[in-house]
């Protein structure tokens, strides 16, 4: 079991949860400049569509030296898909690579991915010996040019090592799963036997199960249940759902031996959270400003509508918030953003 950085990590450990449409390079930054969490996690990006050349999927791994340490999230149902992306992922230089076994979209369970892969603990077996061997590939010093990566992928990985001066360090990166509780019922007794016969070095659980989606309370009998059946194995168990702040991190970690918490929906607009600190109303108003800068610097090839949900969630706890953020709505660039701010802050 290679642990990488993960070793270094003082506990409890407090992280970034992985969050599809949310968690991308700009929300990072912003989250690791004013919260500093202990590990963050790229959207899920699919194996198969590395695998098959799709370009547009490398955008989904952008990061920032500042986010370190930043471990690739990918999700599928190939086995030999996961050994591509976990050499790509290394090759460009994460910390880290993370199998998403817990994602409850309709569409990706119905492929046999995500959460699904519950129902199927063999072929998850499979992914996660697949993306280790990728990995372990890497280390050794395999020549990616000689893995059967598609030429467009291929080439990206090349440019990014002309960019970056050179290519990373060669060494093993730790391999860790995200998953769920169950399918359609609580399955940890089963579910987390199986995964650690492939020895992750950390297994990140949201408390809830597939069926569930979002709705009702996270689980956290069945996370310290998972705790208990992980003992002694040398994986770590993180976990997940309705956490909301720092402190409340920390009792789950004191009532259910958990070695870290991952945060995700508390985030939203939020940075702050993971450095304990309540935002003023100027420092929202100077995040919108600075998050959408970022965000057209690194992304000029998606559009500013997805910007605006993150405004949004900016726009909360302060008078006039309301308003504010149904101006920020319309608007289509940083430009824009920074105009309306003023603007609302003049009539204040």
């Amino acid at each position: 079991m290679e642990r990488g950085f993960w070793k270094q990590l003082v506990k409890p450990i407090i992280g970034l949860a992985p969050m599809d449409g949310v968690t991308d390079a700009a929300f990072r930054f912003m989250s690791a400049k004013y919260g500093h969490p202990h590990v963050v996690y790229t959207e899920f990006t699919a194996a198969e569509g590395i695998e098959a050349g799709a370009l547009r999927l490398m955008r989904d791994f952008r990061y920032s030296e500042l986010e370190r340490p930043v471990v690739a999230q990918v999700f599928g149902y190939h086995p030999e898909a996961f050994y591509k992306a976990a050499l790509v992922a290394a090759a460009l230089g994460f910390d880290g690579v993370d199998i998403n076994m817990g994602c409850p979209a309709k569409n990706i369970a119905e492929a046999g991915s995500g959460a699904a892969l519950i129902r199927t603990p063999d072929l998850a077996k499979e992914i996660v010996r697949e993306a280790r061997r990728g990995l372990e590939d890497w280390g050794r010093g395999v020549e990616i040019a000689d893995a059967g990566l598609h030429p467009a992928i291929l080439e990206y990985v090349h440019t990014e090592w002309a960019r970056l001066d050179g290519a990373p360090v060669r060494c093993v990166l730790p391999l860790t799963i995200k998953t769920r509780i169950g399918y359609d019922a609580v399955a940890v007794e089963e579910w987390i036997k199986h995964l650690l016969e492939v020895e992750p070095v950390a297994i990140a659980i949201h408390g809830r199960t597939l069926k569930q989606l979002y709705t009702g309370l996270a689980n956290w009998d069945a996370i310290g249940r998972a705790v208990e059946i992980a003992r002694g194995s040398g994986t770590m168990i993180l976990g997940n759902g309705d956490v909301s702040s720092l402190a409340q991190a920390r009792e789950r970690v004191a009532q259910y031996g958990v070695d870290g918490v991952l945060i995700g929906r508390a985030a939203e607009g939020n940075p702050w959270v993971f450095a304990d600190h309540t935002a003023t109303r100027e420092e929202k108003l100077q995040a919108c400003i600075e998050h959408s800068r970022y965000f057209e610097k690194i992304s000029p090839d998606q559009r500013f509508l997805n910007m605006r949900k993150h405004l949004a969630w900016y726009c909360s706890g302060f008078d006039g918030a309301r308003e504010l953020r149904i101006q920020l709505m319309t608007t289509q660039s940083a430009d824009d953003v920074e105009k309306v701010i003023h603007a609302w802050n003049g009539k204040e």
